[in-house]
């Protein structure tokens, strides 16, 4: 773990639950793409610097998720480099309680508040085109979280951030995380026909051609929407959808399975009823959803 692996010429990546992109620039510059998941990885990251004598000079946050900001407080206070978050992910990587927050829906328990969902705050300067470096082209990723951006970076690298799962998590828990299911659909249909050298998932093996994996995580948002529309086919609350779903599939529900699994399936309610493939209604004072 936390190996540095040399993908091309001026490209890189370090071996971590979440991958660390290390792109070289000028001289002896290097900038990150993330920076792990906590203050551990941050120190990794400072090993490897210091062996191989580069100067960090950017952090680039493709979103604010935690395990991907959680080394940046560690790193900037090291090294003086500058922290970069694109949208509305640079305010989540400003105030990671955020994160949390919004997960839970309200003021979160502390089995909410650690490392893998509350990160240390770190000062997130906007991410734009303009402030990249000409090696680096942004690409907007939407879906997973709100503004998560990718980079195809030099030699035709692509780092793709979250937008997809490797098929081994899905067949594990099958339900990833989602904000936006209609947004993520259309991002993994741009992603299922890109061409690269190689694309470098946070959190699958890089591979030159990402259209079969690409195509696996489509087809499993698609299987778990028609399992919900099944599920409504009598009324159900929400908790009755998730109770279902996580049966289904096998989960076992904790805290965070309940934020990070609810929080999902209230997005595919969302997509769903917005689709016209369920409805809505209150009764009893409960908000119920039938198939539509």
């Amino acid at each position: 773990m936390y190996e540095l692996v040399q993908v091309s010429d001026r490209c890189y990546y370090i071996q971590s639950p979440a991958k660390i992109g290390l792109v070289r620039l000028a001289g002896s510059d290097v900038c990150l793409i993330d920076s792990g998941n906590d203050k551990e990885a941050g120190r990794k990251v400072r090993q490897h610097l210091d062996r191989m004598g580069w100067q960090l000079t950017a952090i680039y946050n493709t979103h604010s998720n935690a395990d991907h900001i959680g080394g940046n407080q560690y790193l900037q206070r090291q090294t003086g480099c500058r922290i970069y978050a694109p949208g509305i992910e640079q305010y989540f990587t400003r105030h990671p309680l955020l994160e949390p927050s919004f997960l839970y829906g309200a003021n979160p328990p502390k089995e909410l508040r650690h490392k893998f969902l509350l990160a240390q705050e770190s000062p997130a300067e906007a991410l734009t085109p303009e402030v990249l470096p000409p090696e680096l082209e942004l690409l907007p990723l939407p879906g997973h979280f709100f503004d998560m951006v990718g980079f195809r970076a030099p030699d035709d690298t692509v780092f793709l951030a979250d937008c997809l799962s490797s098929r081994e998590t899905l067949e594990k828990y099958r339900i990833g995380f989602i904000y936006d299911v209609g947004a993520y659909l259309e991002t993994l249909e741009r992603v299922r026909e890109m061409d690269a050298a190689l694309f470098v998932p946070a959190h699958a093996v890089p591979t030159d051609d990402i259209a079969p994996l690409a195509q696996y995580n489509i087809d499993t948002v698609h299987e778990i929407a028609d399992r919900i529309v099944s599920l409504c086919r009598e009324p159900k609350c929400f908790e009755q959808i998730l109770q279902a779903l996580f049966a289904h599939y096998g989960l076992i529900m904790n805290f965070e399975q309940y934020a990070l699994v609810g929080s999902t399936v209230k997005s595919y309610l969302t997509w769903l009823k917005e689709t016209g493939r369920v409805q809505a209604a209150f009764e009893n004072n409960l908000l119920l959803w039938r198939a539509g």
